[in-house]
Formats: structure tokens, C-alpha cells, sequence
């Protein structure tokens, strides 16, 4: 795979890879903790209707993507993304894993990088970055 284009949940989750995923993990069924159903109950007519199960790419398949891009938006999502920007490589924030790639890209609304401790420096080092390096 070339790009693998992810959102993150409020949890840390990637790709539907909860808290608690192998980092090794491969395309498989993967069951839904209660918020990750609560937080997609926005798509359907209720909750009862949101899936238990699904089918995701593991952590190793998405890993294994050239280029990930990941995009998060929103207030709901600065925990999560201070927890896999700045915090620990961890199981429990598997978003984390993301900073063992070689070519990851996260784009971030204001709200989402408001609990960024180093968002001032993030800025800063994307503004200055040599052309040659592209997104």
C-alpha cells in the first residue's frame, strides 16, 4: 500500500485498532469498546444499531503503508493526539505506534493540537522545512 489516509478516535484508536491492539496486528476482526461505538453511533439511527465487530487493517498492515497521513479535527480529539504525538509508543494509545514510521503525516485542526506541549515547535519546524521534503 502507498497511502493510508486514518482518523484517530478519542481513545488513541487507528483504524479501528482499540486500546490494547498488537502492534503486529494484521487485517482482521477486531470487537468495539463501548466509546468507539458511542463516538460512530453519529452515523447511524441509534446506538443499538452501531456494529460490535468489524473488519480493519491491523497496526503491522498499516505500519507497512509508505506514506500514513493522518487527520484529526476538534476539541473531542487533543487528548488523543497529545497521547500519541508526545506521549509513550503504547498498546493503550495505538495511534502511538505512528511514531515509529518513516513517513507519517498528521494534520491537525487548532482544537485538536491545543494540548500539543511542543505545538509551538511543531509550527515552527513545518514552517521552515526545506522544500525538498515535500508534505
Amino acid at each position: 500500500m502507498d497511502l493510508q489516509l486514518l482518523g484517530v478516535g478519542t481513545d488513541g484508536h487507528i483504524g479501528f485498532n482499540e486500546p490494547g491492539s498488537s502492534f503486529a496486528s494484521r487485517t482482521r476482526i477486531k470487537s468495539l469498546i463501548e466509546q468507539t461505538r458511542r463516538d460512530n453511533a453519529r452515523f447511524f439511527n441509534s446506538l443499538a444499531e452501531v456494529p460490535h465487530h468489524v473488519i480493519t487493517q491491523g497496526l503491522g498492515t498499516i505500519m507497512a503503508a509508505r506514506h500514513v497521513i493522518l487527520l484529526a479535527t476538534g476539541a473531542q480529539k487533543a487528548q488523543a493526539v497529545r497521547d500519541f504525538v508526545e506521549g509513550p509508543v503504547a498498546a493503550i494509545c495505538p495511534a502511538s505506534v505512528l511514531q515509529f514510521h518513516p513517513h507519517a503525516t498528521v494534520l491537525l485542526d487548532e482544537a485538536a493540537a491545543s494540548a500539543l506541549k511542543l505545538a509551538d515547535f511543531y509550527r515552527h519546524t513545518y514552517e521552515n522545512k526545506p522544500a525538498w521534503q515535500g508534505l
